[in-house]
């Protein structure tokens, strides 16, 4: 606005309103015609009048700035003499407080003349600014057919701006920065939208989205200390950048993929014991940054409810779109466990394959410090938690201690074991170190489900059921008569029993289930048919 009033036709205007909004942009001309204008204005208007539409109603002026305000009308110039003969002070007022220009035009020019001066001067503003803006973009394509990266991208903009500038992902961490520390810090720290739909700025700060393929890839920030970051040349600019970041970080996914693949590929081969020998595995991984000469664990984690979502209903579609959404909900569950575990241990291996994400972490030596799973997997649950939507959970597996390469592919079985196994035990969510299994990792590999079911129907006959609240409420009993070794008091206490009911129930189970207070054959049968009952999967 400031510029526009610096043309010759309005060399004799003059200011009497809204000095605090000379910021505001001008991109076209408007005259007021008619009364009823404001079905008319568009943003970034300079309005012009003679009063003329309002000279029998002149109590409509006093509202009109807050109007073309909430309009976006950038201001608003009135000829007086003819038709009007002062403006009123609210008027003015109101110009003040909400930093509305408010200009008094001279008398002796028309309105062709200030249309025909301002809009050459803004076309020919624009067209430079269209020159500049392709030139910049020019530069910046070719930094990057050059084979030039972020940095190189972020430090032109910088230098063509004059300004400090930093390009961000979608978490605001910095992916490239130019400019002093305390700027990039003053970037990085800026409280902006946390989704923008295009351009944001306070004057100091100037973010743009970095969006590609309708995806939010981050941001690009701009910062000027003294302000001057709301020109439109300066956004263009910026834009133009945004679009080139967007490509670079396209292209760096694109590869990041081809590598991740490559490296899951190779660890899937560690892990089936196919990979070569311990020193020519050990040096492999080191170029992927992995050590895998130091003790190890290997953690698996799979998602639940993969069974329970195959029912085969919904036609080929309803199976190709839950198979798209089954693969994102897995590529998000590895990238969780990826974050979380490179926070705590940067030498880990991790891995998402098909059906399940691999990770091989540091195990602790003596002394040493190394990840804890317990925390791993409650880090990784928070991160891969969706705060609307359908709720996914998964299931984890932790190994043995191991301490060659040569070990991994036994470790993989003891934590691929446990995931599915502690699942059966614990229904989803669950989280189960293999040593930990005890007994179920031998019932586990039982490979018909129906000799399982059959044993626990042979052996506890009608407490096998749960239809009946009298069978649950027996076989609460037994389990814990079975827990305490056959003490009568502790169980009795446990369970809240007088000791006379407690021996009834016993007189009761052995006369269904035969005589398992002196048959110690018999109790353990009953111990295992009731730990296959605890098997959920089963």
């Amino acid at each position: 606005m400031g510029e526009v009033l610096g043309v010759s036709t309005l060399a004799g205007a003059r200011l009497i309103g809204g000095c605090a909004g000379l910021e505001r942009i001008v991109q076209r001309l408007n005259v007021m015609e008619v009364p009823d204008i404001l079905a008319w204005v568009k943003p970034h208007e300079l309005l012009l009048t003679t009063g003329y539409p309002l000279r029998h109603t002149p109590q409509s002026l006093e509202n009109l700035v807050a109007d073309l305000d909430a309009r976006g009308v950038s201001a608003l110039g009135i000829k007086l003499g003819r038709y009007l003969d002062a403006l009123p002070p609210r008027m003015i007022e109101q110009a003040d407080r909400l930093g509305f220009p408010l200009i008094l035009l001279p008398a002796d020019v028309g309105f062709d003349d200030i249309l025909n001066q301002v809009l050459t001067d803004i076309l020919n503003r624009q067209a430079a600014v269209l020159a500049r803006t392709e030139e910049v973009h020019r530069a910046l394509v070719q930094i990057v057919l050059s084979g030039g990266g972020l940095q190189e991208v972020v430090d032109e903009v910088a230098a063509l701006l004059e300004v400090a500038v930093v390009a961000m992902d979608g978490e605001r961490r910095m992916l490239a920065g130019c400019g002093p520390d305390e700027h990039l810090r003053a970037m990085l720290e800026w409280d902006g939208p946390a989704d923008p739909a295009g351009p944001v700025t306070d004057g100091e700060h100037l973010m743009v989205p970095v969006l590609a393929g309708g995806l939010d890839h981050g941001r690009i920030v701009a910062y000027g200390a003294g302000g001057g970051l709301r020109a439109s040349d300066v956004v263009g600019i910026l834009e133009r950048a945004a679009t080139v970041v967007a490509l670079l970080i396209t292209k760096q996914q694109a590869v990041a993929a081809v590598e991740s693949k490559y490296r899951a590929d190779f660890l899937r081969d560690v892990l089936a014991g196919r990979a070569g020998e311990d020193g020519q595995v050990i040096a492999h991984c080191s170029g992927f940054g992995w050590d895998l000469d130091r003790p190890m664990t290997v953690l698996v984690a799979e998602l639940d409810g993969r069974d329970d979502a195959a029912d085969g209903t919904g036609g080929r579609a309803g199976r190709r779109d839950r198979g798209a959404d089954e693969r994102l909900v897995q590529e998000r569950l590895a990238a969780a466990w990826t974050s979380v575990v490179r926070r705590h241990d940067r030498h880990a291996a991790v891995a998402g394959f098909a059906n399940e994400v691999v990770a091989v972490v540091g195990a602790p030596e003596e002394g040493g410090a190394a990840p804890d799973p317990a925390v791993l997997v409650r880090e990784a649950a928070a991160v891969f938690s969706e705060p609307h939507g359908a709720r996914h959970t998964f299931s984890t597996g932790i190994s043995r201690t191991v301490t060659s390469p040569s070990r991994l592919p036994e470790a993989y079985e003891q934590a691929v074991k446990a995931v599915r196994v502690g699942r059966q035990m614990h229904g989803a969510g669950a989280r189960v170190h293999f040593d930990q299994l005890g007994v179920y990792r031998l019932l586990s590999l039982v490979p018909d489900p129906a000799e399982l079911h059959a044993f626990v129907r042979e052996t506890l006959g009608e407490l096998a059921c749960d239809d009946e609240p009298e069978a649950v409420d027996l076989r609460r009993t037994l389990q814990v008569l079975l827990e305490t070794n056959l003490n009568v008091a502790e169980t009795a206490r446990r369970l809240h029993f007088h000791y006379n009911t407690l021996r009834y129930r016993i007189g009761k189970l052995e006369r269904m289930l035969g005589p398992f207070t002196e048959d110690a054959h018999l109790r353990l049968n009953l111990t295992l048919a009731l730990h296959v009952l605890r098997m959920k999967g089963i």
